[in-house]
């Protein structure tokens, strides 16, 4: 795949790696990561600028980021209808992502962008929502991008000479960002259950308070009751 889109990026340049690039973006199963380290690769090589190919390549990701979010804005559920949507997403699937989507939010948005395969849909879901705007949306997909795109492309810039070994330090980043996407789901997980389990405990305390309260009244009642009874004897 990197030697193929080497070789035609070479020939077409910034416009092919944009147009790649969207396509990407509407669910085509193309790599994007390869995609923006091929066009690093072609910088490399000096076929191109290395920095105005990281312009291109955020502008790429961002279109065809924003075409399915605009997509789903737009046409809303009736997507499902169409026969290239339900092959990039089965209707089970694209249920998980609409159950996520409403207990997540903009974490899964944020998140989406290192995530191959799920990102198209997520962003379709997140249109279809109406629950963030377009705004809202393009700030969070763009500064994942910032994190991303330029890893990529200058990863493909610095080792364009030696493609086996840019392969393997592909793999490896793409290894750390899961590992560091695990990590952070265990925080949030941990995050999660402590506040639960501090919202269970205030709550038992409020209850615990509310019975010694209700005691505290009966007896009292009782003792008040003891004393007419004995000034009344």
């Amino acid at each position: 795949m990197l030697d193929t889109l080497v070789e035609f990026f070479s020939e077409y340049g910034y416009a092919a790696v944009f147009s790649c690039l969207i396509l990407c973006g509407l669910g085509v199963p193309v790599p994007e990561d390869i995609t923006l380290v091929s066009g690093g690769v072609i910088s490399g090589l000096d076929l191109s600028n290395p920095h105005i190919m990281l312009v291109v390549g955020m502008a790429g990701v961002l279109v065809g980021d924003s075409t399915m979010f605009l997509g789903g804005r737009f046409f809303g559920y009736r997507v499902q209808r169409l026969r290239f949507f339900r092959r990039i997403v089965s209707p089970q699937r694209f249920s998980q992502i609409q159950k996520k989507f409403k207990k997540h939010g903009l974490g899964l948005l944020f998140v989406a962008r290192f995530l191959p395969g799920l990102r198209s849909p997520i962003y379709l879901v997140a249109g279809m929502s109406h629950r963030i705007s377009y705004l809202t949306f393009i700030i969070m997909d763009g500064l994942a991008a910032l994190i991303s795109v330029p890893v990529w492309i200058y990863m493909g810039y610095f080792f364009a000479d030696n493609l086996d070994e840019l392969m393997e330090y592909v793999h490896d980043v793409q290894k750390a960002i899961f590992l560091a996407l695990g990590v952070l789901l265990l925080i949030i997980l941990v995050i999660y259950f402590k506040r639960k389990f501090h919202n269970k405990m205030d709550n038992t305390a409020s209850e615990d308070e509310k019975d010694d309260e209700e005691i505290d009244g009966d007896i009292y009642a009782i003792y008040n009751e003891d004393e007419q009874n004995k000034k009344g004897s």
